[in-house]
């Protein structure tokens, strides 16, 4: 019998806990997060209005409702909860698959003034996660300036622009429906420091910015003009070329006259956030230009596009674990094949998968190889590592020590909850709950 903890439940956590009971007839696994929820950015990271990917929920149930794992949530791993070396000695091994928990920032002055915000707090927001403090996004909103031009740029700045009768079908939680109803944005610019060609998002992400009822998607040829590879996109790969194509289409669109306008930037770096009324009132930009290298270079240009709301965009970055080393240059866990390195060793026992372990590159898919490698280094380490005693069962040791892990049980009654808040607010679907205090009510309501 092969006891073994993954620390966090999203994707590269649950793809671990599968390739794991999988692989080793034996193992069992106590899969635990800090929230009462599974599913990490599945649930808290998928726009509401995406309920495609968001279905990928129902793979991972499957994994977690498995005989041989065990979903423990509520529970947290460092410092104020159960510390690495406890858990270490409640477990056979140990995988934290932790993922990338802050983001970067752009380093310029007045990112620091109200109305300036991480696309992160806001996805926080609008997916219902409890620690979500800031409501007041749209408040008082015109215009709004998304930073970055990934995926996460394109989905804030679709939600931004989105109808709320299209959002009041999807889980989105109460508070933000409500928030984004009143909004009077009218115009979102999504910016990029680089070329068309270089965006990052995808071309599906991109095509659904041009069918929001009541918007219109611009493009300034001018900025088309300045990348090379626009102009012969045919050497591109697959991807760029058809994001370029998609721009080049709305770059020759006329004016249609829609009360919301989405504008698509680009070769525009941020400089400073300037202030109005002691908080954001515009961005600048310097203008850039390709430097013949992949890169791009200052032109000392300078633009401003105002803004009332400035959402940045630019990255996921992970943070040290309290007990286990961590490379500040990558944000990520050193480590060997998964195996957590220790002043040059690796340690039989701790391992890591996921964001943390290789930085927040690539798609959920990529999960499932980047945590098959980590199991099978685990696997092959089981003899060195130290086995614990059969009939030490590592939840009732720590209910014995005062914590109140949120079994499955406990989940479903979350899920219970949702459903019939969907019911009572008349929107014929799930709305989520949105703070601590209502879904540890739903958990105590389950465990009555």
């Amino acid at each position: 019998m092969l006891r073994v903890a993954v620390v966090g439940s999203g994707p590269s956590g649950v793809y671990t806990a599968q390739s794991l009971v999988q692989s080793e007839p034996g193992a069992l696994v106590d899969v635990l997060d800090r929230l009462p929820c599974p599913y990490g950015l599945v649930r808290y990271g998928v726009a509401p209005d995406h309920e495609k990917i968001k279905s990928l929920q129902n793979n991972l149930r499957a994994v977690l409702e498995h005989e041989r794992v065990r979903f423990l949530g509520g529970v947290l791993v460092g410092p104020g909860g159960l510390s690495a070396t406890r858990l270490r000695a409640l477990y056979d091994a140990v995988v934290y698959c932790v993922g990338a928990a802050t983001d970067r920032q752009l380093g310029i002055p007045g990112e620091e003034l109200p109305g300036s915000w991480s696309a992160t707090e806001f996805v926080s927001w609008y997916s219902a996660h409890p620690d979500a403090t800031a409501a007041g996004f749209v408040r008082g909103a015109r215009s709004a300036v998304v930073i970055g031009v990934g995926n996460v740029a394109v989905d804030v700045t679709r939600i931004l622009a989105r109808g709320a009768a299209e959002l009041s079908r999807t889980d989105i939680p109460q508070a933000a429906l409500t928030a984004l109803a009143a909004s009077g944005i009218t115009d979102v610019h999504m910016v990029g420091r680089r070329g068309p060609s270089q965006a990052r998002f995808t071309t599906k992400e991109l095509r659904e910015l041009g069918g929001l009822p009541g918007t219109e998607v611009t493009v300034d040829p001018a900025e088309l003009a300045l990348d090379p590879d626009c102009l012969d996109p045919a050497a591109l790969p697959a991807v760029r070329r058809r994001n370029v194509e998609e721009l080049r289409n709305w770059a020759v669109l006329p004016p249609q006259g829609a009360p919301r306008r989405i504008h698509l930037r680009f070769f525009l770096r941020p400089v400073e956030l300037l202030a109005d009324a002691g908080r954001v009132g515009a961005v600048r930009f310097e203008r850039t230009a390709p430097d013949g290298q992949g890169g791009v270079r200052g032109t000392g240009q300078l633009i401003d596009i105002e803004a009332q709301l400035v959402l940045r965009s630019v990255g996921y970055r992970g943070v040290p674990l309290d007990g286990l080393p961590f490379d500040a240059e990558h944000g990520t866990v050193p480590h060997r094949a998964g195996r957590v390195v220790r002043e040059g060793r690796t340690v039989p026992g701790e391992y890591v998968a996921g964001w943390i372990k290789r930085g927040p590159t690539g798609v959920i898919g990529t999960n499932r190889p980047d945590a098959k490698e980590t199991v099978t280094s685990l696997l092959a380490d089981a003899s060195m590592l130290v086995p614990k005693e059969p009939s030490e069962d590592p939840l009732a040791v720590l209910r014995a020590e005062g914590f109140e892990p949120v079994e499955w049980g406990g989940w479903e009654a979350i899920e219970r909850a949702e459903a019939e808040l969907g019911v009572s607010l008349g929107r014929g679907g799930v709305v989520k709950l949105a703070d601590w205090d209502a879904l540890l009510a739903a958990v105590r309501e389950a465990r009555a």
